[in-house]
Parts: structure tokens; C-alpha cells; sequence
């Protein structure tokens, strides 16, 4: 998959997110990755559920991995939790 096929969740309202997923999908995209880490992963969750139960038709959930990454902060390293959802057409 590439990197444009990635929607990264920040800060924005949850339909804004939505929308770039609908649209990947439109755009021809097999699959879209929806990435967050943080406080941003329930939103991430959100995008992929209201996508695929008021959005899409014929696309279902691929994978969910979860991780934890090391960021660099002023105090020092700290642990970020992310997840990474992959949509894909049904096969």
C-alpha cells in the first residue's frame, strides 16, 4: 500500500477525516490506512466506523495493528500509543 492511501487523524472533526477516507476510496485506492496515535486513536476509530456503516458499501475492515512508539519530548523519550486501520474492498 502507499503512503497515499494513508489518512493520518490529527485534531480535526471526525467528518473531516471521513471525507479524505470516502474519497480515497472514490479515487480508485483497493485499501486506506487510517493512522493515529494518542488521544487521536478514538477519533480514528470513529472515522472507520461511521465510514464504513453510513459511507461505504463493499468495504470491510482489513487489519488493526497497535503499537507503541518512542517519541522525543523536552523532558526526555516518551511512549505514544498509535493504530494503524486498514479498509479494503471485499473480496
Amino acid at each position: 500500500m502507499s503512503n497515499d492511501n494513508t489518512v493520518y487523524v490529527g485534531n480535526k472533526p471526525v467528518m473531516n477525516y471521513v471525507l479524505a477516507v470516502v474519497t480515497q476510496f472514490s479515487n480508485g485506492a483497493d485499501e486506506v490506512a487510517i493512522k493515529a496515535r494518542g488521544k487521536a486513536i478514538s477519533r480514528a476509530v470513529d472515522t472507520a466506523e461511521i465510514a464504513l456503516n453510513r459511507f461505504l458499501q463493499g468495504i470491510t475492515k482489513k487489519e488493526i495493528r497497535t503499537s507503541t512508539e518512542e517519541i522525543e519530548t523536552d523532558g526526555g523519550p516518551m511512549n505514544v500509543s498509535s493504530i494503524e486501520i486498514v479498509l479494503m474492498h471485499r473480496v
